[in-house]
């Protein structure tokens, strides 16, 4: 009989790219998925530490598994995991496996083995890992964008940040294993690769091969012309001519960024070890504003950092009220323990921290608004994804992230076509087909 898995992703892209690495593994050794609210053999967690809310998320699922089956293999892996591994030893009733970041690449084959140990830990010092895990990916089920983890781990030692310490040191995937995920997904037919790893403007650095991020974009676009090229997110820090370069040049570049920026205080940038200024920001965001005028720029924004007075907060809105930017991903500081900024002062209260990120989304929300109406009577190059399910319209996103609904029929799923965006309807970009490509 088969056996049976389920899996259940939590946090970053890496995490999702990993978790279809896991899916692809699984079913070349003749499993079957479930879903994770169904009785399996195995549960997989993948699990995230970002904020307390992720670390809680993550136990909900684990005993969200056990409840399904009792008699199940819960896989608990991830950030959290690699953390916190006694929390889950404690809440655990089941054989458990716990799977470090470093040991990924072993976590399906421990899964399915017949030894049925209580426990068993593949942990290991993530801090001392010199290589990423090779972790292939077939497809990515029920998307039409895949995402291609070229890097993991992070140098940067952000003061309120969990993850170098559950990630590891930078660590890039080799040129020729990027190549050989690509052509994967060319093969299967996607048509968007987006780039992502935990930090990938450090790409290329430690494997001596004479390669960097900017080199990798231009040889990927250069090498699969018909494919749309993302790139997840990059440093304020990394913004520089050869990106602008690749960008401009080369057609199938997506023009859309998303840059942290975490505060626009000089002081709590300090204070957060982010190792750049307000006036290094804003001075790659109007360069990338300048060479394309309707490229998409998102940015993190981390509102109630401990010493974050009011004067900072408003610091932090007067900036991105007057920059180009066109969305913004907000979080409440959330206090991780082992990281530096745990034991900082000035700790923010609950409500006026609540207070700010409210603020800093509806700021958010109205210069997306914003763009999203200046892209009115233009033509744009949408990759679809499905039929939305209550307005009955085709959906897709177009080159600079533009979500546009527009009647056609469901064939055209999976491929990319001519929209001419016409109006907003209730917050909603809405267009009408050109032409199919």
């Amino acid at each position: 009989m088969k056996k049976t898995f389920a899996i259940a992703t939590l946090g970053c892209k890496v995490n999702q790219f990993e978790s279809a690495s896991f899916l692809s593994d699984f079913r070349n050794r003749g499993c079957e998925q479930v879903p994770f609210s169904a009785a399996a053999d195995i549960y997989v967690i993948n699990t995230c530490a970002v904020t307390a809310r992720a670390g809680q998320q993550s136990r909900q699922l684990i005993r969200r598994a056990m409840r399904a089956n009792p008699e199940a293999r819960i896989v608990v892996t991830g950030c959290y995991a690699q953390m916190a591994a006694e929390e889950i030893v404690e809440i655990v009733d089941n054989p458990v496996t716990i799977v470090g970041n470093g040991n990924k690449d072993l976590l399906v084959e421990e899964a399915v083995s017949e030894c049925r140990c209580e426990l068993s830990m593949l942990m290991g010092n993530i801090g001392l890992k010199k290589e990423i895990c090779d972790l292939p990916v077939q497809s990515f089920s029920g998307r039409t964008r895949a995402f291609l983890r070229i890097q993991d781990g992070c140098n940067n030692f952000c003061s309120y940040c969990i993850v170098p310490y559950t990630r590891g040191r930078s660590r890039s995937l080799p040129m020729a294993a990027v190549f050989r995920q690509a052509d994967v997904f060319v093969a299967e037919g996607f048509r968007e690769l987006v780039i992502t790893g935990i930090n990938v403007g450090k790409y290329g650095l430690d494997t001596g091969e004479d390669m960097d991020i900017y080199t990798l974009l231009d040889r990927l676009c250069d090498r699969y012309p018909e494919m749309r090229i993302r790139l997840s997110s990059i440093e304020p820090t990394e913004i520089n001519d050869r990106l602008l370069a690749v960008m401009t040049s080369r057609a199938n570049f997506m023009p859309h960024l998303h840059i942290p920026l975490q505060s626009g205080d000089d002081r709590i940038l300090a204070h957060m070890n982010r190792r750049y200024t307000v006036e290094v920001f804003v001075d790659g965001i109007r360069k990338i504003a300048s060479a394309l005028p309707d490229a998409a720029i998102g940015c993190d924004v981390l509102a109630g950092f401990p010493g974050e007075d009011e004067q900072a907060a408003e610091n932090t809105r007067q900036l991105l009220s007057g920059l180009p930017v066109t969305y913004l991903h907000v979080f409440p500081y959330s206090r991780r323990p082992g990281t530096p900024a745990a034991s900082f002062t000035g700790q923010v209260g609950r409500e006026e921290k609540e207070e700010r990120v409210r603020l800093l989304r509806e700021l958010g929300e109205r210069k997306r608004q914003e763009f999203h109406a200046r892209q009115n009577h233009r033509i744009h190059r949408v990759l679809v994804e499905r039929r939305h399910r209550r307005s009955g319209r085709m959906q897709g996103f177009s080159e600079n992230y533009v979500p546009l609904r527009f009647d056609g029929p469901s064939r055209l799923a999976g491929s990319v076509v001519s929209v001419r965006q016409e109006r907003i309807e209730n917050g909603t970009p809405l267009g009408s087909l050109v032409k199919e490509e």
